[in-house]
């Protein structure tokens, strides 16, 4: 079985490093697997990826020029939109690695165009990575449930216009993916019922599988050593917060943190915890977490990330809005537990008072709550964080998830052959 795997990056990002880690997960049980990118990072020779310098600068000219139909709404929030109305070039590439069943991620960015899908003649799965695909253009909703209906009036567009941007991207999908042979994978079931009540994906199959990671790679480290590679100090305990733009995008829950970590302070714990933060460099006015903040900068490696994770007592995660959430699977696998909100795709991954806990959502002050009660109790810590390793060994493997994902693609390609041999 040849899979051919459509992704914006390869590893330069969450959404990335998530297909990424799919495509070597299939290629360690057997199956022949490449990706194809519009900007590459790694140095794997089974992604492939536009060589000259001619056609990687008419890539980064494309973003430029699919971002000028927002410039309408000039009081536009400022989140990721994508309208994807650009030609692309992916057609001959397909038909020159002439795969047997195409895997979509992330492509977004001027990628791929709307209209290129039913164009590649093959047998799509695409794994769901954010809410893109069943929406007017916005990759996170919020409290927005538009999708459900035609999207138009968009918030995010800042638009009181039904007949907006949002609408005339959500009719440019209904037309052109009306007849494709689709099945979507979501990695959590909060996503799959998303997509599920949205006008869009309401008659498709969705599957969800959990991201996989390499427990190998993100295991537990020793608690000391880790903290003496980062020159972390011995004697406090360790909170953890990370993300991409971690202090800066909304949705990860930066301003929420900020109120339940100086809560905590307040309640006795000022002296004896740290905040490490990775994924932002300290800004030039650090805001007051209640306690002293270390910052380390973004870390791209997998050991790296690792060791932080094992150096930390507890990982936070307080988003708004999770697909799944690969910063606790990962803090898992490395044997750390996890404070999140109750609220979409975490709740697959955390199970409360046992690996971790999940707070009310979004309140500030039982998250605080939420975070005493991990550290306050050193044998029940303890056990949380045996607990979060062994979820992450029986649920979230590379071996399991390609397994899964092997299956399906059996069974998609099954189906397609007798179908076509009926007709």
């Amino acid at each position: 079985m040849k899979v051919l795997h459509l992704s914006t990056h390869d590893i330069d990002g969450g959404a990335a490093r998530a297909a990424y880690r799919l495509h070597t997960g299939l290629q360690d049980i057997g199956l022949q697997s490449q990706m194809l990118v519009q900007e590459k990072s790694s140095n794997d020779k089974t992604v492939i990826a536009p060589k000259t310098r001619l056609f990687q600068g008419f890539a980064k000219a494309k973003l430029t020029f699919e971002s000028l139909p927002l410039k309408l709404y000039r009081q536009k929030k400022n989140t990721p939109f994508f309208v994807q109305w650009l030609p692309d070039r992916i057609i001959p590439k397909v038909a020159q690695i002439n795969p047997d069943i195409i895997n979509l991620h992330w492509i977004s960015a001027a990628f791929m165009q709307i209209e290129t899908f039913p164009k590649l003649k093959r047998p799509l799965v695409w794994t769901l990575h954010d809410m893109w695909g069943f929406t007017g253009g916005c990759h996170v909703t919020g409290e927005c449930d538009r999708y459900k209906v035609s999207c138009g009036a968009c918030p995010q567009l800042n638009s009181g216009n039904e007949w907006d941007l949002s609408r005339w991207t959500w009719q440019r999908k209904v037309k052109a993916w009306k007849n494709l042979n689709l099945t979507l994978v979501s990695p959590s079931s909060w996503l799959a019922q998303c997509a599920r009540s949205s006008s869009l994906f309401q008659d498709l199959r969705i599957e969800v599988i959990p991201h996989g990671l390499d427990i190998q790679k993100y295991r537990p480290i020793n608690k000391d050593f880790a903290r003496e590679i980062l020159k972390l100090p011995q004697d406090k305990k360790l909170i953890l917060f990370g993300a991409i733009e971690a202090t800066s995008d909304r949705n990860k829950g930066f301003h929420l943190l900020q109120p339940a970590l100086q809560e905590l302070s307040k309640s006795g714990w000022k002296d004896n915890v740290e905040v490490v933060v990775f994924g932002a460099s300290q800004p030039e006015n650090p805001p007051d977490l209640g306690c002293r903040t270390r910052y380390l900068g973004h870390l791209h490696d997998d050991i790296s990330l690792a060791t932080v994770y094992s150096a930390a007592d507890v990982m936070l995660v307080p988003s708004l809005q999770e697909s799944f959430g690969q910063a606790a699977s990962e803090s898992f696998s490395c044997g750390t537990p996890v404070v999140a909100f109750n609220s979409t795709g975490l709740k697959d991954i955390v199970d409360h008072q046992q690996n971790g806990y999940l707070a009310k959502p979004y309140e500030a002050e039982d998250f605080a709550k939420g975070i005493t009660w991990v550290l306050e109790d050193e044998q029940r810590l303890q056990k949380l964080s045996f607990y979060a390793r062994e979820k992450a060994q029986q649920e979230f493997t590379l071996e399991l998830q390609a397994h899964r994902y092997s299956a399906l693609f059996q069974e998609i390609l099954m189906s397609a052959n007798k179908s076509s041999f009926s007709n």
